[in-house]
Formats: structure tokens, C-alpha cells, sequence
């Protein structure tokens, strides 16, 4: 079974990289730093993506561009994690995967349209089968106790180990202005940290 579950209607258009290139000036490779989670500093500007759209007037440009609504697309994303400082790589599958030292985390649009953000946590290490029961137990307690993040135990691997996930689903046809998608993005990797690290601790599961 391949490391990721699959979804249909992964997104496209952001250019390929595998993980032994790193031409791309708009790939960021790397360990990125543990995310924290507390709410963003209040230094976060109203207009997220402003350094990074090169020059323009200074404050009317900026009023224009708040509260826009626009379609979420995968080279939104990039540039939202790109903002966050969050190193990722695309996979050439659609979804942009950064690394941590104890998991790993898939940024990604999926659905017909591509309107579902979908971000996707699984912990690099995996639960021996004779422990199903405990990884069901623990993953219905994060389920039971905790906001955002739902958890389960994904199908076994070739090898026969349990995988575990932490998933966020939105759906955004509608789309999302530049702040909204930076917190969620946020959000999500600020969740996904939080939780591998209460299974290797307070879960006691990894």
C-alpha cells in the first residue's frame, strides 16, 4: 500500500520534484521547525502574501487585496506555506509533503473540483498488529477529547504494521481570502505536531 492513502481528485499544476532534485527555486528542502500551537503572533500583516508579490503601491494595494475571496489552488498553498516557513516538497502527484523529525504531512486539494484542502499528518513510526486494539483505543480517545484533527488507524502495510493518521478536511469551493488559508494551513501543521507528539507521549501508542 502506497505510504499515502489515496484520494481521488488530487490537484495539478504545481511542477514535479522528486525528492533527489531540488532545482526549483520555489521548493524548500529541509527539517522545518516544530510547529507551535498557539495562535499566530499578532504581527501577522492583514495581507499575508504581500512580500511575496514583489512591488506595488504601498497602502492602497494592500486595502484592495484584504478580505478577497479566490479560489484555493495548490500554488496558493505553496505560497501559504512558503509565508509559514514551512519547507515541503511537491510529489508530482498533486500535494506538497513537509517533513518533521517524527512525521510527516500532506498538503493537498482533492474532490471533483479540487475544492476539499485536505491535510493529512502520518507519524513516521507505525504500530506492530498485535497492538490494533490499543491504536483503535487511543485514536477514538484524541477523537473524543481533541478539536480539529480527526484521527484513525489507516490499513495495514505490506509489512503488516499499522499506520496512523491525523487528517483536516475543508471544504472551499466558495474559496478563501489569502488570512483564512494561512491560518488553516497553520492550523493543520500546528494540529498535526501536537498530535505525533501526544502519541509517542500522554498516548503512549508510538
Amino acid at each position: 500500500m502506497p505510504w499515502w492513502s489515496w484520494r481521488p481528485g488530487h490537484a495539478a499544476g504545481v511542477e514535479s520534484e522528486t525528492l533527489g532534485r531540488s532545482g526549483s527555486s520555489k521548493i524548500k528542502l529541509g527539517v522545518p521547525s516544530q510547529r507551535d500551537p498557539a495562535p499566530p503572533a499578532s504581527g501577522l500583516t492583514l495581507d499575508p502574501f504581500a512580500a511575496l508579490a514583489g512591488p506595488r503601491e504601498p497602502a492602497r494595494d494592500a486595502a484592495d487585496r484584504v478580505g478577497v475571496v479566490e479560489p484555493v489552488t495548490l500554488g496558493r498553498l505553496g505560497e501559504g506555506l512558503d509565508l509559514l516557513d514551512i519547507r515541503y516538497l511537491a510529489d508530482g502527484d498533486g500535494s506538497l509533503l513537509a517533513m518533521w523529525e517524527r512525521h510527516a504531512v500532506l498538503f493537498t486539494l482533492e474532490g471533483p473540483d479540487d475544492e476539499i484542502l485536505v491535510i493529512r499528518a502520518r507519524p513516521h513510526s507505525t504500530v506492530p498488529p498485535d497492538w490494533a486494539d490499543r491504536a483503535y483505543r487511543v485514536v477514538n480517545e484524541w477523537n473524543h477529547t481533541r478539536r480539529f484533527c480527526k484521527a484513525y488507524v489507516g490499513d495495514p502495510t505490506e509489512r503488516g504494521q499499522l499506520p496512523i493518521y491525523g487528517e483536516m478536511q475543508v471544504p472551499l469551493s466558495a474559496g478563501a481570502h489569502d488570512a483564512l488559508l494561512v491560518e488553516m494551513l497553520d492550523c493543520g501543521a500546528a494540529v498535526s505536531s501536537t498530535f505525533v507528539d501526544w502519541l509517542h507521549d500522554e498516548g503512549a501508542l508510538l
